[in-house]
């Protein structure tokens, strides 16, 4: 298990040897040109500077500044001076089967799953690490970085515990700011663990807040302030979210035409999907496709 375990296919970024998460370092210069990914991505700057291209903007990266990006999202680095820096990617279904678990931690919860969504950050969250706690990240994208060199089956336990420990780190930083702001996060109310269960098992399905109360024994009023203190979002505008993430995917992944993918995400109503999806990603679902497969790695 040496050398990266990313592959390019029709411009989306992915993993192709069931790796559930990966470490490694990097440097660029000049200009890295935008790019979209099937993973979470975590970008922690260990030197130079750069400024950082994505949906939310653009930003400048120093030394200690953290980019983290839910999947589908896209980005880039412009006017890369020597930026050195690690990525660590993790996959999603790492994240909705081993780590299930983090949705309803209010630190980790909020770090992966509703702190890129909130204020609208558009899947974008930054974060900076302070000199020892950037040192104590590297260690453990370090480790990571190192079981490469091993087997997946034998090893995966490992990758599991020092992305955690990483993850852990990152998400007490992101913690710390998220209460300066105000914003507030909470343990998961298991109702909505459900919910988001449901839903995620069967998105072609027309789903309504009615009928997701119903099913739950809730009333409307009641589901929608448990998915906002959870999640910051409302049952149906996260439903929403996972579509549009959902769609990126397929669209890079497979032939299917737009107004199928729209249909298997559970929108037939093609200019409702084309609504949505262009006000979470900035682009049309077609442009997102055109820009993104042509992609040459």
């Amino acid at each position: 298990m040496t050398g990266s375990p990313l592959k390019m296919t029709r411009g989306l970024l992915h993993f192709d040897d069931g790796s559930p998460a990966y470490a490694r370092r990097y440097r660029h210069e000049g200009d890295e040109p935008v790019h979209t990914h099937s993973f979470v991505e975590i970008a922690v700057v260990v030197g130079g500077a750069a400024v950082h291209h994505s949906l939310s903007g653009r930003h400048e990266l120093g030394v200690g500044d953290v980019v983290l990006l839910r999947p589908g999202v896209w980005h880039g680095y412009e006017r890369c001076a020597g930026l050195d820096l690690y990525n660590c990617c993790v996959g999603t279904d790492l994240l909705r089967n081993e780590l299930s678990w983090t949705r309803e931690d209010a630190l980790l919860g909020y770090l992966l799953w509703t702190g890129p969504h909130s204020l609208q950050r558009r899947g974008v969250l930054t974060a900076h690490l302070d000199e020892p706690d950037l040192g104590r990240s590297v260690g453990y994208l370090e480790q990571l970085d190192r079981l490469r060199e091993g087997s997946i089956r034998r090893h995966r336990a490992d990758v599991i515990g020092w992305l955690s420990l990483f993850l852990g780190l990152l998400s007490r930083t992101v913690g710390s700011v998220r209460d300066e702001v105000g914003e507030e996060a909470a343990l998961t109310h298991p109702t909505v663990m459900r919910v988001v269960r449901m839903v995620e098992a069967d998105l072609a399905r027309e789903w309504t807040l009615g009928e997701l109360a119903g099913t739950v024994g809730l009333s409307p009023a009641y589901l929608v302030r448990l998915f906002k203190s959870a999640t910051g979002l409302p049952p149906m505008a996260y439903l929403a979210r996972l579509r549009v993430e959902t769609a990126a995917d397929l669209l890079l992944r497979t032939e299917e035409p737009v107004t199928s993918i729209a249909q298997a995400v559970g929108w037939a109503d093609q200019s409702h999907f084309a609504r949505r999806f262009k006000g979470y990603y900035g682009l049309s679902a077609t442009t997102y496709r055109t820009r993104f497969r042509t992609r040459v790695p």
